[in-house]
């Protein structure tokens, strides 16, 4: 049997080296320090087989997340299924902009529409204790993850129940089958954040890379990718209190139209933030009457 060495050599003559190493480590439960330690070792006859495998898969595509089963979005590792999108750096801005307008140690209310596997409804629920945050998706398949993601993350004492019509809840954070705002009622928010389908549905990288294999209904929306931001930011108002803010992610070329938007429907305060690549990737606007940063409420 080869040794480990050998095993990542072979590996990156098929696949990038850094897959080829977080594939070993998955399969091996082993950290890359481990790795570079014991690289002399042997893996197991199982072991090599199944990397093998996933060294086959990657090298058709297939992304790296959904082999094993988890990525990692502001410090905490998620459960990442083919139901859910893959986690991306950039949207931590968005998690930034919402903190920086949620009170720290004041009850607050949170609504995260599209939550997918659960990452924004989850990492703000861990970062603001005293907020009560509802997540929706249109999705079963996603809520069950995000709320497999929540009993663990949010280390409830007891597992979430099972939904029942469509609601169940997990440590804070209230999960509600629903196509965007239709299953709220009445209810309002103190801040609505959201991370929608925002790629032109004819755009030709959906059927590139690892946009082949993630969910489409997920990230196309529309010819021009902004029906379901005229939705939210249509709709978002009437569930928005006096004070309340809506944030949401956009693409690399939509945040003029966004502004727009948020300007044809009201909001005030409104703006456009840069992502570390220098992408105006994120825009919102607030409720007449809320102050620009939260934590002077």
């Amino acid at each position: 049997m080869p040794s480990i060495r050998d095993t990542l050599a072979k590996a990156r003559t098929r696949i990038d080296a850094t897959d080829a190493r977080v594939l070993l480590q998955h399969v091996l439960g082993a950290s890359h320090a481990w790795l570079l330690a014991h690289d002399d070792e042997t893996p197991g006859e199982a072991q090599a087989a199944r990397y093998a495998e996933l060294v086959e898969r990657r090298a058709r595509g297939e992304p790296v997340a959904y082999l094993t089963g988890q990525r990692e979005f502001y410090g905490h590792a998620f459960e990442i299924t083919p139901a859910v999108l893959i986690p991306r750096p950039e949207t931590e801005l968005l998690v930034e902009l919402a903190l920086a307008r949620l009170p720290e140690n004041k009850p607050c209310s949170v609504l995260d529409l599209g939550t997918g596997s659960g990452i924004l409804a989850i990492t703000l629920a861990l970062q603001r204790p005293q907020a009560s945050v509802t997540a929706v998706d249109a999705s079963t398949e996603a809520l069950a993850v995000a709320q497999r993601n929540a009993d663990r993350l949010l280390q409830a004492t007891a597992p979430s129940p099972p939904m029942e019509k469509g609601l169940g809840e997990s440590g804070g954070v209230r999960f509600l089958h629903s196509d965007w705002f239709s299953m709220l009622g009445a209810e309002q928010f103190s801040l609505i954040v959201s991370n929608p389908p925002y790629v032109a549905s004819g755009d030709p990288h959906l059927g590139q890379g690892d946009l082949r294999f993630e969910p489409q209904q997920a990230l196309a929306s529309g010819p021009d990718g902004l029906d379901d931001i005229r939705l939210i930011v249509r709709n978002a108002r009437a569930h928005l209190r006096p004070d309340g803010w809506l944030l949401f992610e956009h693409g690399y070329d939509q945040a003029a139209s966004c502004r727009a938007l948020l300007a044809e429907h009201g909001y005030t305060g409104i703006f456009s933030t840069r992502d570390l690549a220098g992408i105006e990737r994120a825009s919102g606007g607030k409720v007449q009457g809320a102050p620009e940063i939260a934590h002077s409420w």
